[in-house]
């Protein structure tokens, strides 16, 4: 936060449960174009260029293509939407708003999962976007390039260079988290739009180096028969919807500062369906000019830019990609841990230590080995994705079935056993006996060969399956509240 009056702490408050961070806010401040910013600075990544270039590279034909785009970010859309309006109104963020779910102690379960998966992203991101700073460095200082060699000048699996590249990005990051939310605000506030202006001057040099006449959007070819497409369409969609769930599940850490529910869902209305298409199209005409430019495809945005002869456009490029990714980085990665980790101990843990631990974190797990090693991400990162989806189907059946949209705010700040979201010891039993066989089946998605079929779509059966479990258990064991909401 960026003062303390911020924050509406009132005396009852306990201690355990509360800081200037956690706390409710005493104005909600950001409108549709702060939630548009957001969305644009989520999308325009590396990650975000190579998921919709795989879109246009499925075998599907342009209009498919299109078709299974607008329907997988419309979904995004409605979900977050959804996982929207109770920090909207109550406005508070992710981890607290958990506390209603799963208790006000029962809350850490899901704010440590999701702190551990942006701990792992924020590594990757930082690594990923260090690599387009290589690029420049090696365009001027070709000489350099033996540094770049981890065999000759290595440590712990990264380069000299490769160090030089993270840690600066590292610190670039830490910086503009460390000067407050009001700062995040403001760098996504033009990030976003100076992202869109660069990439609508890099694909027009490439359209001209590449000859308009010579790019063909149909980056797929494969002709479908019949219904033998919904299949390929169907897997296109939950790949765009799988892509956004983290930063949906934790939205409610943004939408908390917006001034009214009508302001975010418009401000998710432009940052989604409009903003993506428009990305995705740019993305692809990108892609396919690199076809007869280079004699074939590539779907790396730092690969692309590093074949570029042009010394200017490489450092436009390179520049770009390095303020892309530091963008979702913060927004994903480093505001996420920072509430969670914070929700652990708010008495001791402020929102900027909570963000630096996750970012101390990021280096230890050495992020460069961890993205070059598919296995280890196979069986960390996905299986903590697959608590994902059941987290969120529980959020939304709590809430909208349950709750019926009605938290008594105050409640989530007290350990008197007679406050409403005290349940048993602290935790929402039913919530965690829910959590338990809705994450086992998207598990089992990753680790087993024979259902590795079902992965692409674990989101949306651990997120039924949480919706479904966790509103049986509630009607045949309801929870007794203390005193009425209303």
């Amino acid at each position: 936060m960026d003062n303390n009056s911020e924050a509406l702490i009132k005396p009852g408050y306990d201690p355990a449960l509360t800081n200037q961070d956690l706390a409710p806010l005493k104005k909600q401040t950001w409108g549709s174009y702060n939630i548009f910013a957001f969305w644009m600075s989520d999308v325009h990544s590396v990650g975000g260029y190579v998921t919709a270039g795989s879109l246009f590279a499925l075998g599907l034909n342009s209009w498919q293509v299109l078709v299974s785009l607008l329907i997988g970010i419309v979904i995004v859309q409605f979900f977050a939407n959804l996982i929207a309006k109770p920090s909207q109104k109550t406005s508070t963020p992710f981890p607290v708003i958990c506390r209603a779910t799963f208790g006000v102690l029962g809350a850490n379960i899901p704010a440590v999962i999701r702190g551990l998966i942006a701990v792992a992203w924020y590594g990757i991101q930082t690594y990923l976007a260090s690599s387009a700073f290589i690029l420049v460095i090696l365009k001027f200082f070709p000489d350099m390039a033996m540094y770049a060699d981890v065999k000759q000048y290595g440590f712990l699996g990264l380069s000299y260079l490769g160090w030089i590249g993270f840690m600066l990005l590292w610190v670039l990051q830490a910086v503009v988290f460390w000067s407050g939310m009001n700062s995040i605000r403001k760098f996504i506030d033009w990030a976003g739009p100076g992202v869109y202006v660069v990439m609508f001057a890099m694909a027009a040099w490439l359209v001209y180096e590449a000859g308009w006449e010579n790019i063909d959007l149909n980056l797929g070819g494969v002709k479908y028969e019949g219904l033998d497409v919904l299949p390929v369409m169907i897997g296109a969609i939950a790949i765009v919807v799988s892509y956004f769930s983290g930063p949906v599940l934790n939205f409610g850490d943004f939408s908390r500062y917006g001034k009214s529910f009508e302001a975010v869902k418009f401000g998710n209305f432009l940052g989604l369906p409009v903003n993506f298409l428009g990305f995705s199209l740019l993305t692809v005409v990108c892609i396919a000019a690199t076809l007869p430019i280079y004699g074939k495809l590539i779907t790396d945005p730092v690969e692309m830019v590093g074949k570029l002869d042009n010394t200017f456009v490489v450092i436009l490029g390179s520049l770009t990609l390095m303020i892309a990714t530091v963008g979702i980085n913060i927004v994903a990665n480093f505001v996420s841990p920072a509430f969670d980790f914070s929700n652990v101990s708010p008495s001791k843990i402020s929102w900027r230590m909570g963000g630096m631990i996750a970012a101390v974190g990021s280096i230890f797990i050495t992020p460069w080995n961890l993205f070059n090693n598919p296995e280890v991400i196979h069986y960390t990162i996905d299986i903590l994705g697959a608590f994902i989806g059941p987290l969120f189907g529980i959020l939304i059946a709590d809430y909208y079935f349950v709750k019926k949209q009605n938290i008594a705010v105050d409640d989530l700040y007290t350990l008197d056993s007679k406050g409403n979201y005290w349940y048993k010891n602290g935790y929402n039993y039913n919530a965690i006996y829910a959590l338990i066989p809705s994450a086992i089946i998207p598990i089992l998605c990753v680790l087993l060969p024979q259902w590795h079929v079902l992965a692409n779509f674990s989101w949306f059966i651990g997120m039924f399956l949480g919706l479904l479990t966790y509103s049986v258990i509630s009607m045949r064991s309801p929870v007794k509240y203390s005193k009425s909401i209303n």
